[in-house]
């Protein structure tokens, strides 16, 4: 018997001009690597008895991975609404950039994207996101303080831009 779990709260449906045109490079690669795939998936099924064949058995593990992206992308790039981060610098909304500074004086900048495009290494966090969530439509100079598990943290705005 397998567990029931609730389905996740659906995501917001917006995305930046750049990360809906990687979502679109994104899907084009992956019909691409289909393709090699399914070849090599061919040449593993000629081969013979596939109950033993290790190369048959990864390649449709990894077909079905990629199939399973390609329906995500198809499906959720129809009801994706593209927004241009055009907005004054007076507000943060999405697809503002913000510079924060912490509790100890350490700053961080963060860009707010859509959940699709979230990437901690750029430092882009998603609108879903407590911080980002804490963050709309405040000024510089709003403090913010963001409660998540049990961490607490203070942040004071420092500045806004659009890119």
């Amino acid at each position: 018997m397998s567990r029931w779990r609730s389905p996740a709260p659906k995501s917001s449906p917006y995305v930046t001009p750049q990360g809906y045109a990687a979502l679109g490079k994104e899907l084009t690669a992956l019909w691409q690597k289909r393709r090699g795939v399914n070849d090599a998936l061919s040449a593993a099924a000629a081969e013979g008895d596939r109950s033993e064949n290790a190369e048959y058995i990864y390649r449709k593990k990894e077909q079905a991975e990629i199939d399973r992206r390609i329906r995500y992308l198809q499906k959720r790039m129809p009801e994706l609404k593209v927004v241009d981060g055009v907005g004054n610098n007076a507000q943060i909304f999405f697809g503002a950039t913000v510079t924060l500074e912490q509790d100890d004086g350490a700053t961080v900048t963060y860009r707010i994207v859509g959940p699709d495009e979230t990437d901690a290494q750029k430092g882009h966090i998603s609108i879903d996101s407590p911080l980002a969530k804490a963050l709309l439509k405040k000024q510089v100079g709003d403090e913010v303080t963001v409660r998540v598990a049990e961490n607490e943290t203070t942040y004071v705005l420092i500045d806004i831009h659009y890119s």
